[in-house]
């Protein structure tokens, strides 16, 4: 399935996905996936609790907010593709951040739940109809239909892959 127009989206939502390289929805899936796992890959296990300033989120964080929103994106996606018009409600990132307790794990084993999940989210999208593609829904008080929660799943991903290069790791 190819990229979604943004026209009818929120400016936060248009942002992720003007930002995405690839027009077909699972290559670009697996292309982001395979892009953020080797950036991870990269990462010492001492740099996971570093912030690039105060008041930011660690690494660590980083990569466990970028699972959580797949998480919520991906269901979303399957809640639409089934026919569930029940309009879905927000998450609350900086509620969820602190709560999920990141800190206290291994960078490579978050790193690892990321290619697991990733592989998941492929599997989930691969097995959509175009039909089921098209269905939409509502979730934080936008419509949205499933192709485009998709690609928003890259763009967050690319988004937050491009923070981590570029103001925690810089060269």
């Amino acid at each position: 399935m190819l990229k979604p127009t943004v026209d009818h989206l929120p400016e936060f939502f248009k942002k992720y996905i003007a930002g995405i390289a690839y027009d077909d929805l699972i290559p670009a899936l697996i292309q982001s996936g395979n892009e953020t796992i080797d950036l991870f890959k990269t990462i010492p296990e001492t740099s996971g609790d570093y912030r690039y300033a105060e008041n930011k989120w660690s690494v660590k964080e980083v990569i466990n907010h970028m699972m959580d929103a797949e998480r919520v994106f991906s269901y979303r996606a399957l809640t639409f593709s089934r026919g569930d018009r029940t309009e879905l409600p927000g998450f609350d990132e900086n509620a969820w951040t602190p709560a999920a307790n990141a800190g206290s794990r291994h960078l490579y084993k978050l790193s690892a739940e990321y290619a697991n999940l990733r592989a998941s989210t492929v599997d989930l999208f691969g097995s959509l109809t175009e039909t089921m593609l098209k269905m939409s829904g509502t979730a934080s008080g936008v419509k949205l239909d499933v192709v485009t929660l998709g690609f928003l799943i890259v763009g967050h991903e690319t988004h937050h892959r491009r923070i981590l290069e570029e103001r925690y790791f810089s060269k």
